[in-house]
């Protein structure tokens, strides 16, 4: 093959770096002049930065299905929380506090949300209702946690199972964030077996209901005026349920410590010795566990959105820092492992998406959801959560274990969203029953 001939200026860029022009162009004998001009021009050509696209994690466009007034509320929703929350999350988290400073600014947006219609467990709707969760917790898993026990949990109870003179004297003031609720069905000895039986016993004494027994977990009962406190009545063998008010004699709550999830949600272990609730505290329309059940389908579908949430945070905050952290003298987005993990991370988002979507579209229909469609977003949401977060972590480093990077908060917190209302093994098995008609509990 002939040698190449090069233009004078290559031949003294060349010399200018100090390589042996001959030992050069034999090193060249198998290039084409195509190639060389190739070469040229990446040398020559003064490289234009590139336009770095918008960050946005509904890659499939699931916010479209909402109405225009919907739309509003979604947005209105997603200001408040990266101008409210996102400034002082890491901070309360890092010190275990709550924010008490939010409850006034969070009440009002539920005010301008909800307007004066009366509460509901599904006032916005099952759709809406999931992309509330969603955006809460795409910024604070935690606050979303604060808002679904107090909301979902304590209100849902009342609103559920209570009489409506419940209704009237407890949910205008819980609505309006003037008391705070809670809600407590897990026990230190029984977690995942509540269902096969409570050890918190209530017997009816002279017009009263005596609780033994104890409590745990329960979110935001340290800071809370009303618990729903699920119990066993001696008397029918029934699960019962109880609003029980700060200050009863016989109740007494100690915050839980050394969490490494969710540490700006207060958690409490409780104890119940003796605690006497009049009748008209009682919930009167729970009917068994069967009520409880029903009650947790309608929550664990808004954990599965709120899993969608946490995805999607750490899918943003990860795609963030690799379109500005340079290595190697380029974004580390730039290489293809990374861009591998981003798409791995923005396929897990947008599965999650649509398939919460389509679960909030049948309970629309249906007006309810099944606890096994609710069981399954669970556990398919929270693996594709736990797999995002992890993915996200490794794509930041070493600074994926640091606060200030925003990814470390989603990382710790997933583990809290696995585990409540109802395991990822519990949940597998109410689904594995329904399509096999074998029930695997023990």
């Amino acid at each position: 093959m002939a040698l190449v001939t090069l233009p004078a200026n290559l031949t003294r860029l060349f010399h200018q770096v100090h390589v042996p022009l001959f030992d050069t162009i034999r090193a060249l004998r198998s290039v084409t002049p195509q190639e060389i001009g190739l070469l040229w021009k990446s040398i020559t050509t003064k490289r234009r930065p590139k336009r770095v696209p918008p960050i946005n994690s509904d890659f499939y466009e699931i916010l479209a299905e909402l109405s225009p007034e919907e739309r509003a509320v979604q947005q209105k929703i997603r200001m408040f929380m990266e101008e409210r929350i996102r400034p002082l999350a890491n901070g309360y988290w890092e010190r275990g506090e709550f924010p008490h400073e939010i409850v006034p600014d969070f009440a009002r947006l539920i005010d301008e949300t909800f307007g004066s219609r009366p509460y509901a467990i599904d006032a916005l709707g099952p759709v809406l209702t999931g992309v509330a969760c969603m955006e809460m917790a795409r910024v604070d898993p935690s606050i979303y946690t604060f808002f679904g026990v107090h909301w979902g949990l304590c209100m849902g109870s009342i609103d559920l199972f209570g009489s409506p003179e419940q209704k009237q004297r407890w949910l205008p003031p819980l609505q309006r964030f003037e008391l705070i609720g809670s809600w407590a069905l897990t026990e230190p000895d029984v977690g995942s077996a509540t269902a096969a039986g409570l050890t918190t016993t209530a017997r009816f004494e002279r017009g009263f209901w005596v609780l033994d027994g104890a409590k745990k977990w329960s979110g935001n009962a340290p800071i809370a005026d009303v618990n729903i406190i699920w119990a066993r009545d001696v008397a029918s063998n029934q699960v019962q349920g109880f609003i029980v008010e700060r200050g009863m004699a016989g109740y007494e709550v100690e915050r839980l410590e050394g969490k490494i999830a969710l540490r700006t949600v207060q958690n409490a272990n409780i104890r119940l010795n003796g605690c006497r609730v009049p009748e008209a505290n009682r919930l009167p329309n729970v009917g068994g566990f069967r009520g409880v059940a029903r009650q947790l389908a309608i929550t664990r579908a808004a954990v599965a959105w709120a899993m969608t949430g946490v995805a999607m945070g750490a899918y943003e905050r990860a795609l963030a820092y690799a379109q500005q952290r340079i290595q190697f003298g380029r974004p580390i987005g730039s290489f293809q492992l990374v861009q591998n993990s981003l798409v791995q991370m923005l396929a897990n988002v947008t599965a999650m998406q649509t398939m919460c979507l389509r679960m909030s579209q049948i309970a629309a229909r249906n007006r309810s959801i099944s606890q096994e469609q609710a069981s399954l977003a669970k556990v398919f949401c929270g693996e594709k959560m736990r797999e995002t977060v992890a993915l996200a972590r490794a794509v930041l480093g070493g600074n994926g274990i640091l606060l200030e990077h925003g990814v470390a908060r989603y990382f710790a917190d997933a583990e809290a969203l696995y585990s409540y209302e109802g395991t990822h093994e519990m949940n597998t098995l109410i689904v594995g029953r329904a399509i096999t008609g074998i029930s695997a509990f023990v």
